[in-house]
């Protein structure tokens, strides 16, 4: 059995998924050896891996992309986390290479200088990834502005016309920096995001078609093995049990974001509705919301209790908590504020799963309209969740981290 590291950026929106899959591992008989937030090690610990906190210092730099509204700013503040977590984390996972010895490694994509570590040290590696990849495609809409899919001359020219121009910028934005890290760890330069991409021995897809846009020319090294959606064990809170209305969830960023507003509107435009709301704010602060008699608001609490008994879910458009939403087979309601936000909020309207109202537009009345038009959704929503099952999930994941890393590295040994 092998001994396998993974390393996680600082974000239980990456971690949570991955759980599924370390405890399929653990299962068959591999060593866990995780680095990941401090606030989780002790939960990971219960799991039977051996965690301990990354670095600190990967996670006090933390995003500041929701201070601008332009999405070419965005990406260049994001990059700039980015890389300021990279000078961290790529010693980081270095160090935990030598403390551990590790037979293969699990590497977040969000960890740039780790995975240019992962990819300097020479063994079987893999990189998971929990949101929209931004790899060009014949058949899919140019990645960033949330475009819907375009079909026929006139969508395949629109394509070819506003491709190169948006992930040109994206380019020009990101691979110097991107190859700086490379460069310091003795690494060659790529020439785009999409050759780094596929230096990658494996990588773990959290996500199906049609969800994501089905297309012809995925790279063979992708994996797609759905959401693996996860949360902690709890018990569920006594009023979820007496509650015996239709429920909308809402929920906001793990990653700060300043999207509380969401929460605020939703609770406006639902006061007066025969439904119970449940609303959570990871990263804000329910003391100041004016909280109507049908609703109930948490800094953070697991949703699968919530969502095995929801209508709709409300959700900032993140990956994450719209494809947790949608396994269960609950339609939603996406308002995305930023970062993958507009593809992710785009796919649920595309694949007739729910509904998309952009931030810019928030209002009580546009919102509930838009929530009402989502609980209409459930055959789309019931389709994806079927697709999400078909996947294998987290025992697809492990038997391609076993047959294409482990089994290939025993037979070069």
């Amino acid at each position: 059995m092998a001994r396998i590291l993974a390393y996680t950026s600082p974000g239980r929106s990456h971690l949570f998924p991955l759980t599924p899959i370390l405890d399929e591992l653990h299962r068959r008989g591999h060593q866990i050896v995780l680095r990941t937030l401090a606030s989780q090690i002790a939960l990971m610990r219960s799991r039977g891996f051996d965690a301990e906190p990354m670095d600190e210092r990967i996670e006090a730099i933390e995003h500041d992309d929701w201070r601008t509204r332009n999405p070419l700013q965005s990406v260049r503040m994001n990059a700039r986390v980015f890389c300021a977590r990279a000078e961290h984390d790529a010693p980081d996972l270095q160090g935990a290479i030598a403390d551990t010895d590790p037979d293969a490694l699990l590497i977040d994509i969000n960890t740039w200088g780790a995975m240019s570590s992962a990819e300097a040290w020479g063994g079987p590696w893999a990189v998971f990834c929990p949101y929209p990849l931004a790899l060009p495609s014949d058949d899919a809409p140019p990645f960033g502005p949330g475009f819907a899919p375009a079909y026929g001359p006139l969508g395949r020219a629109r394509d070819r016309l506003v491709r190169p121009l948006v992930f040109g910028t994206v380019e020009r934005l990101v691979r110097p920096q991107l190859n700086a890290i490379r460069e310091q760890m003795g690494l060659e330069s790529v020439a785009s995001m999409e050759e780094g991409f596929g230096r990658v021995p494996l990588l773990l897809y959290m996500t199906a078609e049609p969800f994501e846009y089905p297309r012809r020319d995925w790279p063979e090294n992708v994996v797609m093995i759905g959401p693996c959606a996860w949360d902690p064990p709890a018990e569920p809170p006594p009023w979820l049990v007496q509650t015996d209305r239709p429920i909308v969830l809402v929920n906001t960023s793990t990653e700060f974001q300043d999207d509380g507003r969401l929460v605020q509107v939703a609770l406006q435009a639902l006061a007066q509705e025969p439904i119970t709301v449940v609303a959570t704010l990871p990263t804000g602060d329910p003391a100041g919301l004016q909280i109507p008699a049908n609703a109930h608001v948490e800094r953070f609490i697991p949703h699968t209790p919530i969502l095995e008994r929801a209508a709709c879910a409300v959700t900032h458009g993140g990956m994450g908590s719209t494809q947790k939403a949608l396994a269960h087979g609950v339609p939603v309601c996406a308002v995305p504020f930023g970062r993958d936000q507009l593809e992710v909020a785009r796919r649920v309207q595309v694949a007739h799963a729910g509904t998309r109202l952009p931030a810019g537009r928030l209002r009580p009345d546009r919102l509930r309209a838009k929530i009402t038009e989502a609980m209409d959704c459930t055959e789309g929503a019931g389709r994806i969740a079927a697709a999400y099952a078909a996947t294998g999930g987290a025992r697809t994941a492990a038997d391609a981290f076993e047959q294409r890393l482990l089994r290939v590295a025993a037979k070069l040994t």
